[in-house]
């Protein structure tokens, strides 16, 4: 080998640690940035489907009768 061969490895040896940690970090986010897009694109599916899910349900109504309520106050102002 040559000198210049031989200098270029006990650099690459000397940052051997460093250069794996950047790339273990470089991984790392991807990995990470990658679950996060698809955790989004999940949820918005999910809420996509519901929503249209929801909006085919038919309607829900509740009548309430006050009538005893009435007559009641009704009864107070007539007392009065």
């Amino acid at each position: 080998m040559s000198q210049e061969k031989v200098e270029r490895y006990k650099k690459e040896k000397a940052h051997r640690k460093q250069t794996i940690k950047k790339q273990k970090m470089k991984s790392f986010t991807a990995r990470a940035a990658g679950v996060l897009v698809c955790a989004a694109l999940l949820g918005w599916i999910g809420y996509s489907g519901y929503s249209k899910w929801e909006a085919s349900q038919p309607a829900k109504t509740t009548e309430i009768t006050v009538d005893a309520l009435s007559e009641y106050i009704n009864g107070l102002s007539a007392e009065d």
